[in-house]
Order: structure tokens, then C-alpha cells, then sequence
């Protein structure tokens, strides 16, 4: 391998030898665009789950394929003249200079919150220099977003000029009021009512919508708290499969009171008790 090993440069050139119709690897030269975002977004999902595990070795290991993907970015933009690797570096780090003027100028802000807002305002400031006719505040939200957090963005924005409820209560009862519409949906559908299945979806968007914003109002990324959900309900049916296993019985042949015992029986095994 060419280069220094810890070098960007050798990256690069990987890259490009990847790429090459003259010996390159057919795999990497049909790609575009299009088909690499899906590897883009998981190997971004690969960093935050190493980061929830606390493997700093894997996390090593993940933040070099996440590289990787700008990497391979960039060099297919490089191909069709529009930018290079270089560029992107660039414009990253005049954006952070141009966003972080207590850090890099003479601002000042009384603490991170009026920052914050420091920063929506410079956000808006660039969007219209590009000459973007959405001057709403919640305009540039990316609609490509995981739709949990596009919310809690929207959300967030919508914050910005107060609008927002003060606190956690009232997001419950929230909550349970959309938990009712809910229940008034499936007893339509339940009656035959075949129209209150696009009510149901409303209405169910409608509660996941404000359980992201108690989620914020928590403090709480709802991204992780559902990776920990799934993490945790994996580990207790894998705890059931293993105990009916032992006992000698098949879990699916079984009814949901019994199976409903060897779930109690793994919580209280994950639990100490």
C-alpha cells in the first residue's frame, strides 16, 4: 500500500484506485450516489452503536468506515468535476469558524441557549445568501432525516420563538389525550368503520410525534432510548427461548399466559431476583 498508512493522503488514493476503470474494483466503479447513501447512513447508525456499548476499540474501527463513506463521496465528485476531498474539508471548517463567532471573534453570549439561537440566526443568514426563498423557521430541516428525529428538530425550531409547552406535564397529558383518539380509532375500525384505518395512522403519527417531544423535554435522545428498548426486549426473549429450551419446551408451542412466565421468569433472572 502506497503512503503513509495514518495518512489521509493514502485514503485518498485507495480511493481512487478503487474507483479506476483500469484495474480498479468493478463493485466500487458502478457505484453512485444513489447507492452508496444506504452504507452512508448505516455506517453512521455502526458509530452511535458502538458508542452506546462503550467499545472505543470498535468505535475506532467504525469511524474509519464512516471516513470511508466521505471518502467515497467525494472522489465520485471529484470524477464529475463538481468538488474533491479538499473542498470538503474547506467548507467544514469555514463553517464552523463562520457558526462559532464567540470562539473564533468577538461575540459574546450570556450562556449556550442564547448561543444556540446565535447559531439557528446564522443558519437562516446562509440559507438566504444562497438565495433560498423559505424563510420559515423551520425551513432546511433535511425531510431525508430518520422521521423521530426530523420531529424532534421541528420541534426544537419551533421552540426557538417560544413556541413550546413549559415543561414535561403537559406533554403527558398530552400524551394520554392522543392515547384516547387512539383508542376511539381501533373501536372504529373494530365496528367495520374501513375509513378509520387512515384515522389510526394520524393518530398514531400524532402520539409518536409527542412522545419525541416529551422525549426532548427529557433531555432524552428517543433514537437511543429505543435502541436501548430493542437491546433490552432482545435480551429477555433470548432469555425465555434459552430457559423453555432447558426446560424441554417449545415457546411457540405455547399460549400467551405461559409465555407471559418465562418473560417474568427473565426479567426477574436480568433483575437478580
Amino acid at each position: 500500500m502506497p503512503g503513509d498508512p495514518r495518512d489521509v493522503a493514502t485514503l485518498l488514493s485507495i480511493m481512487a484506485k478503487l474507483r479506476s476503470p483500469d484495474g480498479g474494483c468493478p463493485w466500487d466503479v458502478q457505484q453512485t450516489f444513489a447507492t452508496i447513501a444506504p452504507y452512508t447512513i448505516e455506517e453512521a447508525y455502526e458509530v452511535a452503536d458502538a458508542i452506546e456499548r462503550g467499545d472505543l476499540h470498535d468505535l475506532q474501527g467504525e469511524l474509519g468506515d464512516l471516513l470511508l463513506q466521505v471518502v467515497f463521496h467525494a472522489r465520485m465528485a471529484e470524477e464529475q468535476g463538481a468538488f474533491a476531498f479538499g473542498d470538503v474539508v474547506e467548507s467544514i471548517n469555514d463553517k464552523m469558524v463562520r457558526r462559532h463567532p464567540h470562539v473564533f471573534g468577538d461575540a459574546s453570549f450570556a450562556d449556550a441557549e442564547a448561543q444556540t439561537a446565535n447559531w439557528e440566526a446564522i443558519k437562516r443568514e446562509e440559507r438566504a445568501s444562497k438565495g433560498e426563498g423559505d424563510a420559515s423557521v423551520l425551513a432546511g430541516i433535511a425531510r431525508g432525516l430518520p422521521e423521530w428525529q426530523r420531529a424532534v428538530k421541528l420541534q426544537k425550531r419551533a421552540a426557538t420563538i417560544g413556541f413550546d409547552w413549559p415543561g414535561p406535564a403537559p406533554v403527558i397529558d398530552k400524551l394520554h389525550e392522543e392515547i384516547d383518539e387512539v383508542r376511539v380509532e381501533f373501536a372504529a375500525l373494530a365496528s367495520g368503520d374501513n375509513a378509520a384505518h387512515d384515522r389510526l395512522e394520524d393518530e398514531i403519527g400524532d402520539l409518536l410525534f409527542v412522545a419525541a417531544n416529551l422525549a426532548r423535554h427529557a433531555k432524552v435522545d428517543p433514537g437511543v432510548a429505543l435502541r436501548r428498548a430493542n437491546a433490552k426486549f432482545e435480551r429477555r426473549f433470548r432469555a425465555m427461548e434459552t430457559m423453555a429450551a432447558e426446560d424441554g419446551v417449545d415457546l411457540a408451542s405455547l399460549d400467551l399466559d405461559a409465555q407471559d412466565a418465562y418473560w417474568n421468569r427473565a426479567k426477574a433472572a436480568e433483575r437478580g431476583g
